[in-house]
Parts: structure tokens; C-alpha cells; sequence
């Protein structure tokens, strides 16, 4: 379905997340090691720690097993006027540059730690919101660097129609990540039809649509509903990323393929164990392979 020089990994597939609380942290060493064991060539770099915070440490890091560096997920306030993203983006994108990373995967936080609460904004709030989207974009596009907006569970843009305002009011290129889309209540196979021509980064994941219905009429909290499972190895959940792969092929979409699996470790899995079987599925359904 998919080459597999075009699929990165993430370790977010790991456990490794940068809310406080989530879960047992695998080392870096493990989780880097694993993806050059299954065959990945490109990896995206992970929350704040995750990677050396010096540009040239984390580049190296990166080239130490093998793996490409594909770029990453900032969240960060975009709606509010008084908060200037610029200095984090800036930061951030050093780190790019030096790793040769080409997607810096934007999400609108809410300003408030974890996912658990979502933003209503203003109509003024959108509007600094848009204007902060195309200074980023603009000074990321200065480095070579594009930037891939990410609707997400508990941010400003989780919801079908906080992702229609963002298509109709920016000329913003999305990160169609086919989880969170999902429990925000959006059709990703429809957008990636509709949007096919928007998209320029993939983040897939497959999903329990019964868990994902919890989150999205508040049952359960974001958090509990990825401890019980709300995310499955690809093939294996309710989301046809077949029918996604598809829509993109036909605008010849040509960006990466993230494989994420959003998972809470409660400790250390024996050597050999653990997320990486869950990857392998998921990177043998997309590809063919035999990872």
C-alpha cells in the first residue's frame, strides 16, 4: 500500500508523551534501537527530553541509529494575543534545521498541561489564532521547513467544525492525523476526499470508535480511554486507512506516513516485548512487509 521509505515512527507509539503523568517512560535508547530494528528509516524526535535539547546532540543522536529525522509535534498558544509563540517555534526549529527535519507538526494548545479540556474561542481569538499560523508558517518556510497544522483532542481545533474553520479562514496545511480526527468526531476518510489537496503530513493511527464516542461525549477522559486501548495496531481499529491511503494517492500526495499507536505503559516491558510487537503490525499492514 505504502513504500516503506515514505513511513516514520514515532515514540508516542512507545509510551513517550509529554504530559506530566502518562504513563512509564521507555529510555530513548530502547525506543531508537527498536525502530532501527524494525526496519524504519525516519523517525519523528519526540516530546521536549525525549531527544538532547542542543540541536547538534539531537541530530546525532538520530544519525547514531540509522534514522532520518522527519521533524515534530509543538503544541503551543496560538489564540491568545498577550503570548507570543514565535521564541518556542524559533527554538524549535534550530533543532530542525540541524536534523535536516522538513514538517514541524503545529497544534493549537489550550494553554492548560494534558488534553483533558478543549478551547471555545472568540472570533477574535481565531483571528490571532490564523495570524499566528502564517508567521509560523512563514518563518518555518524562511528554513525549509513546512508546517502541518494538527487537529487534536483537547486543543482549539478538535471538533468537525473548529477543523472547517481553520480550512475556510487559513490557507494552513493540515497534519490529517486519522486518531484524533476520529474522536473529535470528524470522518477522516471524508476529509482526506475532501482535503485531499491540504494535507501534508499523515499521522495514521487505528481507533476503537466505541472508546473514541466515550471521550467525545464525555464519559471518559481523553488519558483513561488511551489506557484502556482507545488506539489499535492499524487493520485492527475502525478507521479504513486503506480508503485515506487511497484519497492521497489520487492527488499524488507525496508527504510522510507517521505511524502512531498512543499507548500508556504502566512499566518496564522484558527486552523484546512491548509497543514494538504492536508496530510491527501496524507497519507490516501498510507496507506488506515483514517487520
Amino acid at each position: 500500500m505504502v513504500s516503506a521509505g515514505r513511513v516514520a515512527a514515532a515514540p508516542i507509539s512507545w509510551g513517550v508523551c509529554e504530559v506530566a503523568g502518562w504513563g512509564h517512560q521507555l529510555a530513548p535508547e530502547r525506543v531508537l534501537e527498536e525502530m532501527r530494528e524494525l526496519g524504519f528509516a525516519a523517525a519523528e524526535f519526540g516530546p521536549p527530553g525525549f531527544l538532547p535539547p542542543d540541536p547538534a546532540g539531537r541530530a546525532a543522536t538520530l544519525r547514531r541509529y540509522g534514522l532520518r529525522a522527519v521533524g515534530g509535534f509543538l503544541a503551543v498558544v496560538l489564540h491568545d494575543a498577550a503570548r507570543d509563540p514565535m521564541p518556542l517555534v524559533l527554538s524549535e526549529l534550530d533543532a530542525f534545521v540541524a536534523a535536516g527535519a522538513d514538517t514541524l507538526v503545529l497544534a493549537a494548545a489550550t494553554g492548560v498541561d494534558g488534553y483533558e479540556q478543549r478551547a471555545e474561542l472568540t472570533a477574535a481569538e481565531w483571528e490571532t489564532l490564523f495570524g499566528n499560523v502564517a508567521a509560523v508558517t512563514e518563518r518555518a518556510g524562511e528554513r525549509g521547513v513546512r508546517v502541518a497544522v494538527h487537529p487534536h483532542v483537547g486543543t482549539a481545533i478538535e471538533r468537525p467544525a473548529e477543523v472547517g474553520r481553520l480550512l475556510d479562514g487559513s490557507p494552513a496545511t493540515l497534519c490529517l492525523d486519522t486518531g484524533h480526527l476520529l474522536v473529535g468526531g470528524t470522518d477522516p476518510v471524508e476529509l482526506a476526499r475532501t482535503a485531499a489537496g491540504r494535507v501534508s503530513h499523515v499521522h495514521l493511527k487505528d481507533v476503537h470508535a466505541s472508546l473514541a464516542e466515550r471521550v467525545r461525549d464525555g464519559r471518559l477522559g481523553y488519558l483513561e480511554t488511551v489506557r484502556q486501548g482507545l488506539f489499535a495496531p492499524l487493520g485492527e481499529g475502525d478507521v479504513d486507512v486503506t480508503a485515506i491511503v487511497d484519497a492521497l494517492d489520487a492527488v499524488d500526495y507525496q508527504g510522510w506516513y507517521v505511524l502512531e499507536q498512543d499507548l500508556v505503559l504502566t512499566g518496564e516491558p522484558p527486552p523484546g516485548t512491548g509497543p514494538r510487537d504492536d508496530v510491527a503490525l501496524s507497519l507490516r499492514f501498510l507496507t506488506g512487509s515483514a517487520a
